[in-house]
């Protein structure tokens, strides 16, 4: 995923109680659909910026809002340990002024946009998703916290959930569950098991994990999904 060659910046936007921090990228035509990147348990890392990247390339507007408020780490311990202590209120009130900052800026096309996140950043787009309307389509990647719940009859974005056969964190029922239950609150959404990945296999930064021709594969299937719901 990474280039090399920085094409974002970092973005201060209006919280609630105080300026938020995240990093912003636009694509080359200067606009574009939102679409708010959310990260791993690592913090707003370099990856997550890179993701960014990717889908201005693409010709999205994409923003990553810092949900840890400065703090990141590389040690698996450490990144446990941040994403138990999250303040979830808080940072649903932080995704939420961020889905604001999106649509009003000057560069977003469209009075809604997307979410798309991964591991503890999925499952926060699933919340942010069904809370806030203004959230139009959410692409849940392996998405995992136990202290995330969601409304699904509140759920008016559509999903496409992006799931590794063998996710020893993630197994492939819950995300067969998670499409049942989305469908029977009404919702639309599709979830797809890719044949032998591992979590986290959309991570190029880890090379214990990054599968490259199945990372190829979900991309084209999460593109054109963003793409037309947000179109």
């Amino acid at each position: 995923m990474a280039t090399g060659v920085r094409s974002g910046s970092e973005f201060e936007f209006a919280g609630n109680e105080q300026s938020l921090r995240g990093y912003l990228a636009i694509p080359a035509s200067g606009r574009g659909p939102g679409v708010l990147v959310i990260q791993e348990w690592w913090g707003l890392v370099d990856n997550i910026r890179d993701c960014c990247d990717r889908l201005a390339r693409e010709g999205f507007v994409a923003l990553a809002p810092d949900v840890y408020r400065g703090e990141s780490t590389s040690d698996p311990g450490d990144a446990g340990r941040l994403m138990m202590e999250l303040e979830i209120p808080r940072a649903s009130d932080d995704l939420d002024a961020a889905v604001r900052a999106l649509i009003n800026h000057d560069a977003v096309e469209g009075a809604s946009v997307g979410c798309l996140g991964f591991c503890m950043g999925g499952q926060l787009a699933l919340s942010a998703g069904a809370r806030n309307p203004r959230i139009a389509a959410v692409v849940d990647c392996y998405g995992i916290h136990p202290n995330v719940g969601v409304d699904f009859t509140q759920m008016k974005a559509a999903v496409l959930g992006v799931f590794a056969e063998n996710d020893e964190f993630v197994p492939t029922e819950r995300a067969r569950q998670l499409e049942e239950d989305i469908r029977a609150a009404g919702g639309r959404a599709h979830c797809k098991v890719y044949v032998g990945a591992q979590h986290a296999f959309l991570n190029d930064s880890r090379p214990d994990v990054y599968d490259a021709a199945t990372a190829a594969e979900a991309w084209n299937d999460i593109l054109p999904f963003l793409r037309a719901e947000l179109a």
